[in-house]
């Protein structure tokens, strides 16, 4: 990583590990907000998390199409909870 991505606050990394960690939040999106790109934000998730954790992420992620905007499928539209309004 490079100098600029070395300083991020332990606040900021365990923001970027959450988001990481959700499904539907694109390596795009970290990139956008903290400057990092897949192959950093797989770096900082490899030495943060305990060894099985990360390879249960890198599995979960590993060609996951929500992970990447350019592979996501917008035909299917944006969920939605039956008890959200609007």
């Amino acid at each position: 990583m490079t100098s600029n991505k070395t300083q991020l606050s332990p606040e900021k990394v365990d923001r970027v590990i959450q988001m990481a960690w959700e499904d539907r939040t694109t390596f795009d999106a970290i990139e956008e907000q903290f400057g990092l790109s897949p192959g950093d934000v797989i770096k900082l998730m490899r030495s943060n998390l305990k060894a099985n954790s990360f390879k249960l992420w890198r599995k979960r992620t590993d060609g996951r199409n929500t992970k990447h905007l350019a592979k996501r499928n917008f035909d299917v539209g944006r969920f939605r909870c039956p008890d959200q309004r609007g």
